[in-house]
């Protein structure tokens, strides 16, 4: 139906309209189409489908191609000796339709779109059947070169069709387009929040490093003090224990061996007066003072009470120890003696 004369497969075709304007007026897309070497056309059932609205293309062709207007594309290519097209999604059981298969999908699609092309197909069947052909007008303008073909004008309704159709995919470029700006410009606004983000993490980050810095130097204030707290402390414990250090041979802080020592050259130590002293001499350099009753270092001497005391007696006599008053129980109080 797209021939201007009889001869359909001829070699001129006389001015027939193009085979890709003849589609897109028909579909609204540019399909995907394979041309054999006799001229005939072929498309992917899918791609006319999908144009059209079918949901379902087997469902489609069952209902409105016949057998013989589609087949598959192994079958097709493998009758002309060809092999399977590269790249595309060409497969070996694509289900391909003829030309004549293409028209007969379009008239029974219910879309607006398919109504000018419909139309024109209605027209050139009521021409066919009142006059037995159809033929293209003329252009105004031919083709001046010799032996160029005679050119023809497109049909109204094609070339309304095809306008509108291009008109329309002007309009998804166009919003096509603003989407794209749109984006684009989102993405510039997410790319200065971004950067403020990230001017925000540095400043943030700085503020850290200041307060790591602050608590750095508070640290060593801390340590600064207690460092001298600790010179206080090993001062005042210098004072304290020079104060308990009597003068004289005990200069140096005082042990029990060196007061036994001492208190040997100051007296003659007799074997009960040595147990006195070896059981009160600790006990004078760590507590300081000495106040457990007698009875209690009679008994840890194995002397009598008076024994013991006469033993301190001895001490006190020869400056080894000092009386000082008693304790709340009564006890006798001793210290190590003073010069």
């Amino acid at each position: 139906m797209n021939e201007p004369s009889k001869q359909p497969h001829s070699a001129e075709r006389h001015g027939a309209i193009d085979i890709s304007d003849f589609v897109y007026a028909a579909t609204g897309a540019r399909v995907r189409r394979l041309t054999m070497p006799d001229g005939t056309h072929w498309f992917p059932a899918v791609d006319v489908c999908k144009e059209l609205g079918h949901t379902n293309s087997r469902q489609a062709l069952a209902d409105h191609v016949p057998d013989e207007h589609r087949e598959i594309l192994e079958t097709v290519t493998g009758a002309y000796g060809l092999s399977i097209p590269a790249g595309r999604e060409w497969r070996r059981d694509l289900n391909v339709l003829s030309l004549q298969g293409l028209i007969l999908l379009v008239n029974a699609c219910t879309k607006p779109a398919c109504a000018p092309f419909k139309q024109w197909a209605a027209e050139v069947i009521e021409t066919v059947q009142r006059e037995g052909s159809y033929s293209l007008d003329e252009a105004e303008v031919q083709s001046p070169e010799p032996g160029a073909p005679i050119a023809y004008a497109m049909p109204e309704q094609v070339a309304e069709a095809i306008v509108r159709l291009e008109a329309h995919n002007l309009q998804l470029d166009e919003e096509l387009a603003n989407g794209q700006r749109e984006s684009i410009a989102l993405q510039t606004e997410m790319l200065a929040l971004h950067r403020e983000s990230l001017t925000l993490q540095k400043e943030t980050l700085a503020m850290q490093r200041e307060m790591l810095g602050t608590q750095q130097a508070t640290l060593a204030v801390q340590q600064a003090m207690v460092r001298a707290m600790e010179r206080i402390a090993d001062r005042f414990d210098t004072l304290v224990l020079k104060r308990r250090t009597p003068p004289g041979p005990f200069t140096a802080l005082p042990t029990t061996e060196s007061v036994l020592a001492d208190w040997r050259q100051r007296l003659s130590v007799t074997e009960d007066v040595w147990a006195v002293a070896v059981v009160i001499a600790p006990v004078l350099v760590e507590k300081g003072e000495l106040s457990e009753p007698l009875e209690s270092i009679a008994a840890r001497t194995g002397l009598s009470v008076r024994r013991v005391n006469e033993c301190l007696r001895l001490l006190r006599k020869h400056a080894c120890i000092s009386s000082r008053g008693g304790a709340e129980d009564g006890a006798p109080v001793y210290v190590l003696h003073q010069v």
